[in-house]
């Protein structure tokens, strides 16, 4: 997703949007220790969206 899409949530959907993506990203981290992913790059595009969202949060938060 883009910070434009992170920046239309409010703050208590970025939170829950927050927790899906980690849960996913785990499971992706813990599929590709047991074999690997057809698409590597797909961690990597989660970590970045994780960031994003977390950066979007935190300046919800102090504003």
């Amino acid at each position: 997703m883009k910070a434009e899409e992170f920046r239309k949530l409010t703050v208590a959907e970025l939170s829950a949007k927050e927790d899906d993506l980690k849960d996913e990203f785990n499971r992706l981290k813990f599929q590709h220790s047991i074999r690997p992913l057809d698409n590597t790059a797909r961690l990597k595009e989660m970590k970045r969206d994780i960031a994003r969202l977390m950066t979007v949060a935190n300046e919800k938060q102090q504003v």
